[in-house]
């Protein structure tokens, strides 16, 4: 009980600051609200129903804000590397980045790199991606993220260059989209599943049959992807395709390093797959990101 209540309070004391403050000593947050975020949008119009309870479109469904983070030390190059995550039910863009320490484990891995942060479905069971499932959706989204940070002298030049695509739990989803048809696949250096794989694997198998980007997946026993993840090693069997299958607690930064695609099996829970032990951090550190 007393670990609850730490954690609990913890969360209470992060929130009654703003994302803008709560970060200040790590870099400059900017809290966007952009048309191009994937909510509102009109196959939500009406909200969600899921288990007999009724997901709201004002509550769940109209936040278009878009969480944009510049680190200290941050030096703008010809090409601008950007970090994306999203988060998955139940959550929401400052719950996820308190909880996960999303912006303290970004700054420590030490990329000269932005971070986006879309909202999803607010504190609801959905894994829908919103607009961001259009063709060419994500690419205009970064776009106006850019177009944000020209015009307030953050940046000089508007050219993309490495994109990490990193989600948790139901944001599956959304990133498959984005894999297929976003615009910026070519872009994408990274693909990172947080206990996320859940479906929508034959977009993940195309983006590495046909890309050169690394491929991580971590998945737990109990989180609902293990017999997923198996299945689609067992499909890379048959294809030739290979990989890396490693339990966490064997792995290390040069693995991380030299295999592209990498299966880990973790001890640990569904929402502790993100930064118990650092993984976010770690993972982000090892990246194909130039």
């Amino acid at each position: 009980m007393k670990i609850i209540f730490v954690f609990v309070f913890c969360l209470q004391v992060a929130f009654a600051q703003s994302m803008i403050d709560r970060y200040s000593n790590l870099g400059e947050m900017n809290i966007l609200k952009l048309s191009t975020a994937p909510f509102p949008d009109k196959i939500r119009a009406n909200g969600h129903e899921y288990n007999g309870r009724k997901y709201s479109v004002i509550e769940h469904y109209s936040d278009s804000s878009v969480a944009v983070f510049i680190p200290k030390g941050f030096k703008p190059k010809e090409k601008i590397n950007i970090v994306v995550y999203f988060h998955g039910w139940y959550n929401n863009i400052d719950s996820a980045c308190a909880q996960f320490k999303l912006i303290e484990q970004f700054t420590a891995c030490g990329k000269n790199a932005i971070f986006v942060f879309p909202e999803g479905p607010k504190n609801s069971p959905d894994s829908y991606g919103g607009k961001l499932e259009g063709k060419n959706a994500f690419k205009n989204l970064l776009n106006d993220v850019m177009k944000f940070l020209i015009e307030n002298k953050k940046l000089k030049s508007k050219k993309i260059g490495d994109i990490i695509l990193a989600g948790h739990s139901g944001a599956y989803r959304v990133m498959a989209y984005i894999l297929m048809h976003g615009g910026l696949t070519k872009n994408i250096s990274d693909v990172i599943l947080f206990d996320a794989l859940y479906a929508e694997a034959e977009k993940y198998v195309y983006w590495i049959d046909n890309y050169k980007g690394r491929f991580i997946n971590i998945f737990t026993n109990e989180g609902g992807t293990k017999s997923d993840s198996e299945d689609l090693m067992l499909d890379f069997d048959g294809w030739g395709i290979n990989y890396l299958l490693i339990d966490e607690k064997e792995l290390n930064e040069d693995e991380l390093k030299k295999n592209r695609v990498i299966f880990i099996h973790s001890d640990l829970g569904h929402n502790e797959v993100i930064a118990k032990r650092d993984q976010f951090r770690k993972f982000l550190l090892t990246s194909k990101m130039k």
